[in-house]
């Protein structure tokens, strides 16, 4: 059997990356002078925590730090942070890479010595879109809107 070469689908990625730009506009609408915003989802079953912290800002992109963690969550299971790089003139957010970790590339050769997925930045672009998604449909945030 021929094995076939992960070529990487660019419109879909595109696409991909264009919702979720537009995903996170709506959780950080002030991005240019909020810092750090958590949300808290809810389920019937249990709860997480998205919290969405901008790391830079420049005239045309800004790199937010995305990372999620659950009410009854394992010690020994950390949850991946998402580096996110928003990119204002072309309305994308694409991951470039997970905390602590170097920049993700397009497409991966498989097996390899890191693990990786041929299509491992696919993937983690559309776990984002996920975990942003349900924030937008199941969550709110956890700021104090009035104090009285």
């Amino acid at each position: 059997m021929m094995k076939r070469k992960y070529i990487p689908d660019i419109s879909r990625q595109m696409a991909q990356c264009e919702a979720n730009y537009l995903r996170i506009m709506k959780l950080l609408p002030d991005l240019d002078s909020c810092d750090e915003r958590e949300f808290q989802v809810s389920w019937p079953e249990h709860q997480a925590y998205l919290r969405l912290k901008v790391d830079e800002r420049f005239k045309y992109t800004s790199t937010v730090v995305i990372s999620h963690s659950y009410e009854k969550s394992s010690p020994w299971l950390e949850t991946p942070g998402l580096v996110v790089r928003l990119y204002h003139d072309a309305a994308m957010a694409e991951v470039i890479c997970m905390q602590r970790r170097k920049q993700l590339s397009g497409a991966y050769p498989y097996p390899n010595r890191q693990m990786h997925l041929p299509d491992e930045k696919v993937q983690l672009n559309e776990y984002l879109g996920e975990w942003l998604s349900e924030c937008l449909n199941h969550g709110h945030t956890m700021e104090t809107v009035f104090s009285g």
